[in-house]
């Protein structure tokens, strides 16, 4: 009997288990990914993380339920701007720089783009979140 243990532990050890991580508890849409929010599940789910690393840190943009997969959609980096922040519009075009004060219409992360409003003539805009929260102005 001990024979057949070792050669099925010698055979099992050279399989390749692969596991799918997935949400230890419900977590809401918004929520910053935590080391204690995520666990790990013996199965290979096609498409779905296998690395918590690369959760933790990144914010859930649908509402994640334990025990089910996560997939690259349902999370994302941490929004940097929320709606209705004052935020300031950067623009840009040869030499020309303007700033100016302006309304996020939206939230997100850096590389995000959103809807802004610029304070002063009232005009609604799109631009691209930057890394420090400012906002990337493009025509």
């Amino acid at each position: 009997m001990r024979l057949l243990w070792a050669i099925l532990l010698l055979c099992l050890a050279g399989a390749a288990w692969s596991e799918t991580v997935v949400p230890a508890r419900t977590l809401r849409a918004n929520t910053v990914i935590a080391p204690a929010d995520l666990a790990l599940r013996g199965a290979d789910v096609p498409g779905a993380f296998s690395d918590p690393a690369a959760l933790i840190g990144q914010e859930t943009r649908v509402t994640l339920y334990a025990g089910r997969p996560i997939r690259p959609g349902d999370i994302g980096p941490p929004a940097l701007v929320t709606r209705n922040q004052i935020v300031t519009l950067h623009f840009t075009s040869g030499g020309l720089r303007i700033l100016a004060d302006g309304r996020a219409l939206g939230r997100g992360g850096a590389g995000d783009r959103i809807r802004v409003m610029n304070l002063s003539s009232r005009t609604t805009l799109f631009g691209t979140v930057q890394p420090d929260g400012t906002i990337n102005v493009s025509q």
